[in-house]
């Protein structure tokens, strides 16, 4: 291993310095601002066959990703950063098919990020970041297959 790079799984990604780490790190608060929205906006707009359904999910996913944000906040205040106040693109739809694919894509993204910020994170000793950024990218994952989980068989 080089050391400008560090190995997640097949990926390469760079090693950061502490200031790149938090640029980072907030960066993933303003993509979790952008799924607490995101989950909010789906609940309320989406309609068919499937809507209650759908509505809980959606709802349901809304204080594990207000968490995320909290603990990210928190943590880049007490790295000495201040925390984003910025969400990433909401992306807004009505298709309840849309709206599932979407969520696939911010997971997935979600989900790969938290693996290479926790490796980003060890490598610069911040083990304990390092343990709950590896968490939250468990919980992603765990969102991921239950959406794509939903989405199979689903009528195109």
């Amino acid at each position: 291993m080089s050391e400008t790079e560090l190995h997640v799984g097949k990926k390469t990604v760079p090693v950061v310095d502490e200031k790149g780490l938090l640029e980072l790190l907030n960066g993933d608060l303003s993509r979790e601002y952008q799924a607490i929205i995101t989950y909010i906006q789906y609940a309320a707009s989406v309609t068919g066959p499937y809507r209650q359904e759908l509505k809980q999910f959606f709802s349901a996913e809304i204080p594990d990703e207000t968490m995320h944000a909290q603990y990210l906040a928190d943590k880049i205040a007490a790295l000495g950063g201040v925390p984003s106040v910025n969400s990433a693109p909401v992306p807004q739809e009505t298709d309840a098919r849309k709206m599932l694919e979407n969520i696939v894509e911010a997971e997935r993204l979600a989900r790969n990020n938290y693996s290479e910020r926790a490796a980003q994170a060890e490598h610069l000793g911040e083990i304990g970041l390092a343990n709950h950024l590896e968490d939250m990218a468990d919980d992603e994952s765990g969102h991921l297959d239950e959406t794509l989980k939903i989405l199979q068989g689903w009528p195109k």
